[in-house]
Order: structure tokens, then sequence, then C-alpha cells
């Protein structure tokens, strides 16, 4: 990120020194490596400065009134994010996105978009020291995409249990127009569901109703029908 940074001409200041006050900032975007007992947040509450989650900042300012797609999953979040982001780009969509990688098609994390859809790695670590919420609760999405679930962040959460509950309450903010794009094989999204979902579901994967095949190239069908053959030049995709 900081050779983005640079590119892009913004100028990075390394460290929590009480002294960067001085630039007297609009607002502090507080991320999550941040803790109390941190100098400069301590400074920053001493003082009563504005200060907001990175999360709570994108969802009032630049995904507010946007078509949020959301990825959210253990595994395989920034590939399929980086996917979406290159189909709909590639449809002449003009999305947004913000991936926690640089996807090689477009050589950059993030970018603002023209048009209504935004492409968005959706993570369930917490918010921030003030906020322990999972990040992807602020993001409100119309279309969520749910890969797998497993246990994973084992110095934030307990068990898979804790973790199923935040997806819980993720599908729980979604609204009735939306949709909840979910992997059909995966016993721990199975439960999540069972316990609320309020929006249109579609299936993928074993015993979805969407499947892919397991040898390239791979063929899609859907109720058991074909619908045509996708290609991809990584090496390799199953459909769990």
């Amino acid at each position: 990120m900081s050779d983005q940074l640079a590119e892009a001409g913004i100028e990075l200041l390394e460290g929590f020194e009480p002294g960067q006050l001085e630039l007297r900032a609009d607002l502090y975007v507080i991320g999550n490596v941040v803790t109390r007992g941190n100098a400069l947040m301590e400074a920053i509450l001493d003082q009563q400065l504005p200060f907001v989650s990175g999360p709570q900042w994108l969802a009032d300012h630049v995904l507010r009134g946007r078509h949020v797609l959301a990825v959210a999953g253990t595994h395989g979040k920034t590939t399929t994010t980086s996917m979406l982001a290159w189909i709909l780009s590639s449809a002449g969509l003009e999305p947004g996105f913000l991936v926690g990688g640089v996807p090689q098609d477009f050589g950059r994390s993030a970018l603002l978009g023209a048009a209504a859809p935004f492409v968005i790695e959706a993570d369930e670590y917490d918010t921030a020291f003030f906020d322990k919420r999972s990040k992807f609760i602020h993001y409100l999405p119309r279309t969520a995409i749910l890969n797998n679930l497993e246990f994973d962040h084992a110095d934030i959460f307990p068990d898979l249990a804790a973790i199923e509950t935040q997806f819980h309450h993720f599908v729980r903010t979604l609204s009735r127009s939306a949709r909840v794009v979910v992997n059909a094989a995966e016993p721990a999204l199975a439960r999540i569901l069972e316990r609320g979902c309020w929006s249109e579901r579609i299936t993928f994967g074993d015993g979805g109703e969407w499947e892919l095949g397991r040898d390239a190239p791979y063929l899609v069908t859907r109720n058991g029908r074909t619908i045509g053959e996708l290609q991809l030049d990584l090496p390799a995709i199953t459909t769990g």
C-alpha cells in the first residue's frame, strides 16, 4: 500500500507520534491495528478530536447510494472480489472496487468507479478497538456472496460459532430486496441462514442451483440445465 500511496502522490507518515496532530487533520480514520495506549490515539482522545473507523468512513462516504456487492468468506475473498470487479468492468458497467490485494487486471487495489456498482472484499475481522463488530457489518450490500466459512482469526474469535454469529448479524442487515449468493455445500453457511434470512437466496456449488464442472473448460449448469462454458486463466477451480 505504501507504494500505491506514493504513486498517487500521497505523503506517507510512518509511526504514531502525537506530534502528527500539528497537521490539524479534519478527521482521523482509525484502523484496527491501533489500540488503547497508542500514543497518537491517546492524544486524539485527550483533545476530543474527531475520529472514525475505516469501514464506517467507507460506508458513509463511498458506499452510500451505491449497489454494493460484498464478497465474504474464509477463503477466496480477494480472488472472487477481483474477478467480479473485472467481469463488471469488462461488461462496461464502470464499477468501483476495494480489494485486499492488487489485481493484475487493474494494477491497483481500489477504484471509485463512475457508476452504481461497487465491489468490496468483506472481511469478518473486527472493525476497531472501539467497534468490535466485523468490518462487513458496515457495508449494507445489495448483493452478498458467501463463499465458505471455517474457523479463523483465533486471536479475536474463540470458536467457529462466534464467527457464525457475526455472519448472522451480516445477513440480518440485508434488505428484503437484497440477494444472498451462498455456497450450498458449506454447513456453517447453512446454519447461518437457518437463523434467519430475509433476502433472496441463490445457491451455488455441489447441490446448489448453479454448479460448475471440475475440469476446464468448466461447464456451467443451472438446475441441471447447461448454461454455457467458462474459461479462466486461473490454474484450477472447484465448486467448493
